[in-house]
């Protein structure tokens, strides 16, 4: 299996020690493996990269609601 990016999202070096989850197959991964288009990570705990699709969409609905906030919706 190729490698891919060696960066994060961030265009940070990704870091080996760290937790990857992997949109495609659903996996968590220590240190970055496979596409990064297919990478979210990050994580300091495996725990955390098994939570990363709930975490984005935690984050996705507080700044929707924040944008409607400064709208005055």
């Amino acid at each position: 299996m190729s490698t891919g990016s060696r960066f994060t999202d961030g265009g940070e070096p990704a870091v080996e020690g760290e937790y990857y989850y992997d949109t495609r197959t659903g996996e968590v991964h220590r240190g970055p493996s496979g596409s990064w288009s297919h990478r979210m990570g990050p994580y300091p705990t495996r725990e955390a990269a098994e939570r990363a699709l709930q975490t984005a969409r935690e984050r996705s609905e507080a700044w929707d609601e924040e944008e409607r906030r400064e709208r005055g919706e």
